[in-house]
């Protein structure tokens, strides 16, 4: 049974407890017999603000009570290591701490394990972040901003899910495909980008992607996009291995043309993005530089970068691909250098690119935070229309066809300032492909091609130049 304290040591403790340092409830606590210590541990955690307990330093004191013989604390900081972080109990109590200073904008998942065995969450803790095992609890420093985009709002109309079991001839496999359609989209009216996210289930059960989707057009901040959850099969050997050259052919040769057949996509590469973290943040990368007919925009967080990617980079400085890219300071150490080394290329290469460094982990808690940042950037909010001509740069021009209006033949011509990735492709007033004249790595200089209208109505069409990450459209009539 404890025993009464003084008067003297109830005044103490008053004080103790108003901005008291946790050194100085050490230095106190350590001074007193032990039986006396417990009455001072109840007072100090009932003074504590919050737990962990974060002092004005930005040193932060995990703190347990009960009864244990070891407790450890993996997690973000320590690649969840279970006997990484070692809690020191005190003499006379049940109570255990471990100190540690973190930056003030930090953002970590972490568990307790008691005995080595028993893992549990900080039970002093309310906040929790789901992650692809469960749930962590989470250190919110100071100076983090919870994400407001990842929350649910009634008010904004929101897009719809729409699922489809898509089977792979390429593959032999089969999985649940989810399409995002926003709100605001129309078969019939313009065009909307399409972004295609690996482990895309995830994305949305752990990064609420959805939400951040309708929250991020809801304030201006992107453009509306039609987004594809991809999920893997065999994730590694898909993303990374031995099935690669496999999934890109069914991504590009099956999934593509099945989504473009389904919904009014914008076919040019600057108006298609693949994403992904991890693993799925290096077949987003592979993507991009096997196929920038396909996809030119690429975001990749806490990324693999094998060596083919950065290879395909230095190779080539013309693929028209704008990236998106961030890591972690506490994310797995061995993709630290990778991705410093994939944002040195893209500097030498002069890509089109930003890179984030944020002091957080390899997690979802974290790649959640920042899926905005990448949509924003890959997806800025000009507007749903086609880029004007004034917008495009003086890297390329497309002139206006000859003759126009034409009968069956017709000539176009465009010049480039630099080698450059280029497409021209031909399109119906339903937005549909019935030409592509150019389609690859052209030099620098005039080109010239012919389009045959015979066979087709009479009626408009449209000749689009994709060059780099821009484009330009030019209308042209067939009469008959």
């Amino acid at each position: 049974m404890r025993l009464l304290l003084s008067l003297a040591t109830l005044l103490s403790l008053s004080s103790l407890s108003l901005g008291q340092t946790f050194s100085a409830f050490l230095s106190r606590v350590n001074s007193v017999p032990n039986d006396q210590r417990p009455a001072i541990v109840d007072s100090f955690l009932q003074a504590v603000p919050g737990f962990p307990y974060i002092e004005e330093t930005n040193q932060v004191h995990f703190l347990y009570l009960g009864e244990a013989t070891s407790v450890t604390i993996p997690g973000d900081a320590n690649q969840w290591n279970p006997n990484s972080f070692a809690m020191n109990r005190i003499s006379g109590t049940d109570l255990w701490y471990h100190s540690r200073f973190f930056e003030s904008d930090a953002r970590l998942d972490y568990k307790f394990v008691l005995n080595n065995t028993n893992w549990i969450l900080d039970p002093r803790n309310p906040y929790t972040v789901v992650g692809g095992f469960g749930p962590n609890s989470e250190l919110r420093m100071p100076d983090f901003v919870q994400p407001p985009e990842i929350e649910y709002y009634p008010g904004p109309e929101h897009g719809t899910l729409r699922d489809t079991l898509f089977h792979s001839d390429i593959l032999g496999n089969t999985r649940r495909v989810r399409v995002f359609i926003p709100a605001i989209y129309n078969p019939f009216d313009n065009c909307l980008p399409i972004v295609l996210i690996h482990d895309g289930l995830d994305y949305l059960d752990l990064a609420h992607a959805d939400n951040i989707l309708d929250y991020l057009y809801f304030e201006s901040l992107s453009r509306s996009v039609i987004a594809v959850f991809v999920p893997p099969v065999n994730r590694t050997e898909e993303y990374a291995g031995s099935l690669q050259d496999e999934f890109g052919q069914f991504i590009t040769q099956e999934l593509l043309p099945w989504v473009d057949s389904e919904y009014n996509t914008c076919p040019e590469p600057h108006n298609r993005g693949t994403i992904g973290a991890s693993n799925g943040g290096n077949i987003s990368l592979w993507l991009a530089v096997t196929y920038p007919d396909q996809f030119g925009l690429v975001g990749a967080q806490s990324p693999n970068v094998q060596s083919s990617i950065t290879d395909s980079l230095l190779a080539r400085d013309d693929l028209g691909l704008r990236f998106y890219v961030d890591i972690g300071t506490y994310d797995i150490p061995q993709l630290i250098p990778l991705t410093e080394n994939l944002i040195q290329i893209l500097n030498e290469q002069h890509y089109d690119h930003t890179s984030q460094v944020h002091h957080d982990g390899h997690s979802w808690g974290n790649w959640r935070a920042h899926l905005d940042e990448c949509l924003i950037y890959l997806f800025p909010p000009h507007g749903d229309a086609e880029p004007s001509e004034a917008l495009v740069p003086a890297s390329f021009q497309l002139a206006q066809n000859f003759p126009n209006p034409f009968n069956p033949e017709t000539k176009l011509s465009f010049t480039l300032e630099k080698r450059l990735y280029a497409d021209l492709s031909i399109y119906d007033l339903q937005g549909r492909n019935i030409d592509t004249l150019a389609n690859g790595i052209l030099e620098a200089g005039k080109h010239e091609f012919a389009f045959s209208g015979a066979g087709k109505p009479s009626g408009i069409y449209f000749a689009r130049l994709t060059a780099g990450a821009t484009s330009q459209t030019i209308k042209m009539l067939l009469l008959k």
